[in-house]
């Protein structure tokens, strides 16, 4: 009873509390565009820590050396980083792309804004690949697609290619961290043939979350319960942990408490039920905002990038689900995208834009 009232808690404070604290505190583009400045602010922080740890050495233990990068949470939060520099690509991306030239030329504040924010997107790009996360690379890159073909088809091909030919660039200049990251990125389409243990305990957690539905399938086995049910129904396939150490941390057998996945953890939790409210919740905030997004006009610089960390968040659950520091980052992008979605189109406009009332 006790860890369903403290889950309970903590997926009001995640999904309702701080996401309408967002909602009431942005009110026009300025503090749209300044919690968007703020994301990408703390994405290059974070982001200049893990590539330091990575030169040096001293991150997160991979393949027997200090190399994977995890900015300042630690080997026991791998995709704390890896979380806050995809937001801050996502959100650049959407900045740079929402901001239109005119026909005379760009006034200079927005001009290199727009420049900027190109800088810092393939700046964040670096530590990005640095994480080692799967997950995240998949999210930033559906969530990017997604942002470059809402701004145009043909910005989206050059764009596209451009990528491409950076991403070899980028492989081809990390030395001796190439090998271990073209097998990261070789392991996303490998993992039906010849999964490594990470990838087995996923499946097997997600095998085990399908089981507890089966046999709950209306309410679940109840809020925080996942972890005591686990054992009673994941095959021996099953590891006991996964070793964590590096970045200042000794050797730690870190507990496999979830199954990475905030789908299937509903599911086998909250059963139908809560799946298709809380989930549903979200699909419907992305389909208003999408909505909203067609006919915005003026203020698609804070459109798209509202619209692509909501999207990222969608996607990125498909690998993870919350826990960690990073997850108030989460609730501010959903309170980001619900005041996008849910806000009367004179709010999206700066008071000096908006003229008199």
């Amino acid at each position: 009873a006790g860890d369903a009232v403290t889950g309970l808690a903590r997926y009001l404070q995640v999904f309702v509390l701080v996401p309408v604290a967002v909602v009431l505190l942005v009110r026009d583009r300025r503090g749209a565009r300044l919690v968007l400045w703020s994301l990408v602010g703390l994405a290059l922080w974070q982001g200049s820590v893990g590539v330091h740890q990575y030169l040096t050495g001293t991150g997160a233990l991979y393949q027997g050396a200090g190399i994977r990068a995890v900015g300042t949470f630690g080997p026991s939060d791998v995709m704390g980083m890896a979380s806050v520099v995809a937001y801050g690509v996502v959100a650049a991306t959407g900045l740079a792309l929402g901001t239109r030239a005119r026909r005379l030329g760009v006034p200079p504040p927005e001009g290199w804004g727009k420049v900027l924010a190109v800088g810092c997107a393939l700046v964040l790009l670096v530590p990005l690949a640095l994480s080692f996360s799967r997950g995240a690379w998949i999210a930033t890159a559906v969530a990017c697609g997604v942002q470059l073909l809402l701004a145009g088809m043909r910005r989206a091909v050059k764009v596209f290619a451009a990528a491409a030919a950076a991403s070899v660039v980028l492989v081809g200049g990390l030395g001796v961290g190439a090998a271990a990251l073209q097998e990261r990125l070789t392991s996303i389409t490998q993992v039906a043939e010849a999964p490594d243990q990470s990838v087995v305990d996923r499946y097997t957690m997600w095998a085990a979350a399908t089981d507890m539905w089966h046999g709950h399938p209306v309410t679940g086995v109840g809020l925080k319960a996942f972890p005591a049910h686990r054992d009673g129904h994941a095959s021996l396939a099953l590891s006991s942990g996964s070793d964590t150490q590096g970045a200042g941390q000794a050797f730690r057998r870190q507990p496999l408490l979830s199954p990475h996945n905030m789908y299937l953890l509903l599911l086998s939790e909250q059963g139908l039920l809560g799946l298709l409210t809380v989930a549903g919740s979200w699909l419907a905030l992305l389909v208003c905002a999408l909505r909203r997004l067609r006919r915005s006009g003026h203020a698609r610089d804070c459109a798209l990038p509202a619209c692509g960390l909501l999207l990222w968040q969608l996607v990125n659950f498909l690998y993870a689900d919350i826990g960690g520091p990073s997850t108030v980052l989460t609730a501010v992008c959903f309170g980001l995208a619900a005041w996008w979605a849910l806000a009367r189109d004179g709010a999206t406009a700066p008071a000096a834009e908006a003229g008199p009332r």
